[in-house]
């Protein structure tokens, strides 16, 4: 008894450390904020190697080049991507002609030598052969491919000793002459490295970069699913030579949105160059001609605005179409999707995010912050502690404990998975803790401590009620307004104890690399799935805060016969699981209907509230509570209403999001979903009205 009496005066204790770890964590989130409206300029990158790829296919590719750049520029346009070069991409800029030793023999009107298989290169010009031919000839050198000049006519070229295959599939430079071009026409260049250059040469890269310094490179975007350096990172340390000289010529990174994991040594890069980083949105060549300008613009809007997107990087595609007998491209449709006064640059400018060159988010790490860091996760252990006694309540201290030594050892370990543990564990407390709460408020408004599953005849306010089969399914009426105000509440309480995990999850997660998405929020489908399971266990299993009587109850649960209601019930619940897990997640489907509802209300209001939570959480949450207080069958409202409640938190999980926007979601969402729950609760009150006067009253009662 004394130890049960320790444990109950702990959970306030508990309670009060996790409100202490609460206001902690606000400083913090202030300073996010800041750091989130450090850097609004945004850039528009364009592929320059697909307008290559595109004029390669003109009557006059040359001209086509300098009006499609003209035509980007006056767009607003004002950078372009370039890659490490190849003997392909040479030959589709013009800079040379490149043949197979039969076709070289053809060329010269001579028989093929079938005892070679060599490569034969033409320079287009006196500058191609002086500049690309530099270029050429490093990286024959670098392989360790021989060979020796080599003219026809009056055009200079160079016989490499390699099947044309081999020699097509060689890394070189960037073109020179692209850059150059490029420069004179008033872009910015963004320089795409690959790691594909093995084995990693510091004197070579410090040369390449020196060289695209004074091109006015300011940042470096990676080609592939490794940054440069990183595959001879544990032999040659080459991520850190490589760090160290983008320092040192004040070169930043970018990384891409939307991959299924960062590129390979993207983070180390990033921790050496002091997160100079900035995250890129790709609008693929498919969406570049299928997407409407107006489509493009609300893309790019809700990227800068929702994702912290500072870069747009735009490709454009070759279509051929056989019923017009022309080639279509896109190119043109970017830049007059881009330019004008509705264009999407002028839209961006509008809500605050002015074109220019794309800046990296201005951090600080405080001295102060360790320790705040250390209270808030204090605080997440004192509230993942009370998710835990809500169910073993002798278990408080010593679970208490046992979190704290724990985090402890992991934090030596491994501080960034002690943190993001914490932050889950929080996560799903939370918004269990507050179904929790309203439970035990139902119950002690219903049945009081005699509330028991299969039980005998209960007594509310003096009154017997038999219920079917021992169970009581209807309880003493209230008055619609007392009923009203009840959950109204109930439901503020129930949000406000939900919201309590919010500060803990961005406090604990407070590192730029999670705006920037080098790290993420771990265990999104623990957060989708543990707290609807764990209310539903309390709702079925448990008859308040004592936990007695539990396996008793399971055990009288499992031992019914299956009925015909049951399975019924069990195909609507799955339906509901499956619907759910479709909308869960960043694959997660919509219909048409609902993408046009979140337009509306994007347009409407700037922010988009989430639809699981003012549609399918706070409405049957709301209108579950009250109808709990007088019907039984609606407690498992009550557990379809906890996706609102954890969407609330999972919303905040989304640490690219700015942290004014993932606020103004959430409030948009608890209005919507409480005025249309008060709608849901008014249509009852309507149709029971009806039912009683017009319907029961004809329903023939049995004879005595």
């Amino acid at each position: 008894m004394q130890w049960q009496r320790w444990n109950r005066q702990a959970k306030l204790w508990l309670w009060v450390i996790t409100l202490i770890g609460v206001v902690a964590a606000l400083p913090l989130g202030a300073q996010r904020m800041a750091m989130e409206d450090s850097a609004n300029t945004v850039e528009y990158a364009f592929d320059y190697r697909d307008i290559i790829e595109v004029a390669e296919h003109q009557a006059k590719p040359a001209e086509f080049v300098e009006e499609q750049l003209g035509l980007l520029k006056e767009a607003g346009v004002n950078t372009m991507a370039v890659y490490e070069s190849s003997l392909k991409e040479l030959s589709q800029a013009g800079r040379l002609t490149y043949y197979n030793e039969k076709d070289a023999a053809l060329l010269q009107g001579k028989l093929p030598d079938d005892r070679v298989n060599y490569t034969y290169i033409l320079f287009a010009g006196e500058e191609e052969e002086q500049k690309v031919g530099k270029v050429v000839r490093e990286a024959m050198d670098r392989h360790g491919v021989p060979y020796r000049d080599w003219s026809f006519g009056e055009r200079k070229g160079i016989v490499a000793e390699q099947s044309l295959t081999a020699m097509q599939l060689k890394t070189m430079d960037f073109d020179p002459m692209s850059l150059d071009a490029i420069r004179d026409a008033g872009f910015r260049i963004l320089a795409r490295f690959s790691d594909r250059v093995v084995p990693y040469d510091a004197a070579r890269t410090d040369a390449q970069l020196s060289m695209l310094k004074e091109y006015g490179v300011t940042r470096l975007l990676f080609d592939g699913e490794k940054a440069k350096g990183a595959s001879d990172q544990g032999q040659l340390k080459s991520l850190d030579s490589f760090g160290e000289l983008l320092k040192q010529y004040d070169i930043g990174l970018t990384a891409i949105e939307n991959l299924k994991k960062p590129q390979q040594g993207i983070h180390k890069l990033a921790y050496l160059t002091d997160y100079n980083v900035v995250r890129v949105y790709s609008l693929s060549p498919e969406d570049s001609i299928e997407m409407t300008p107006h489509g493009i613009a609300d893309r790019f809007l809700l990227a800068a605005k929702d994702r912290n997107i500072r870069m747009f990087f735009l490709n454009s595609m070759l279509q051929s179409s056989m019923d017009t007998g022309k080639l279509n491209h896109s190119v043109d449709k970017i830049a007059l999707a881009m330019g004008g006064p509705d264009g999407v640059i002028a839209k961006l400018e509008e809500a605050g995010f002015p074109a220019g060159e794309a800046q990296p988010f201005e951090y600080t790490n405080a001295k102060w912050e360790k320790p705040v860091r250390a209270v808030v996760a204090l605080g997440a252990i004192a509230l993942i502690t009370l998710l835990v006694a809500a169910f073993l309540p002798a278990a408080a201290i010593p679970v208490f404990f046992l979190g704290l030594v724990g985090s402890a050892g992991l934090y030596v370990l491994n501080s960034s998975l002690m943190e993001q543990g914490l932050a889950l564990g929080a996560a799903v407390a939370g918004p269990t803790l507050a179904m929790i709460w309203v439970m035990n408020r139902i119950y002690s408004r219903t049945v009081g401590d005699r509330r028991m599953v299969g039980g005998e005849t209960w007594k509310v306010g003096g009154a017997s009620y038999e219920g079917d089969a021992k169970t009581q399914w209807v309880f003493p009426s209230v008055s619609l307004g007392h009923r009203i105000g009840i959950a109204l509440n109930w439901f503020v309480v129930g949000t406000l104890i939900t919201l309590s995990a919010v500060p803990l999850v961005f406090g604990l997660l407070h590192n730029i690399t999670y705006s920037l998405v080098l790290e993420q929020f771990r265990g999104v489908s623990v957060l989708f799935f543990g707290p609807l399971f764990l209310v539903a266990i309390y709702v079925f299993l448990y008859e308040g805060s004592d936990g007695h009587g539990v396996i008793r109850r399971a055990a009288l649960i499992l031992s019914r016969p299956i009925t015909l209601l049951w399975v019924v019930g069990a195909i609507v619940v799955g339906a509901i699981g499956f619907y759910y897990i479709s909308r869960s997640g960043n694959a997660g489907q919509v219909s048409s209907i609902e993408l046009l509802f979140r337009n509306w209300l994007e347009s409407t209001f700037g922010v988009r509230p989430r639809f699981k939570e003012f549609m399918l959480g706070h409405p049957p949450l709301l209108l579950g509570l009250f109808l709990s207080i007088r019907y039984r069958a609606a407690w498992v409202l009550i557990i379809v209403g906890t996706m609102g409640q954890l969407s609330m938190v999972s919303t905040f999980t989304h640490l690219h999001t700015p942290l004014y926007i993932s606020i103004i979601r959430t409030l948009l969402g608890l209005g919507a979903g409480i005025l249309i729950g008060l709608v849901c609760i008014g249509a009852w009150i309507v149709l029971e009205g009806a039912w009683r006067r017009w319907v029961q009253p004809h329903i023939r009662k049995p004879s005595a």
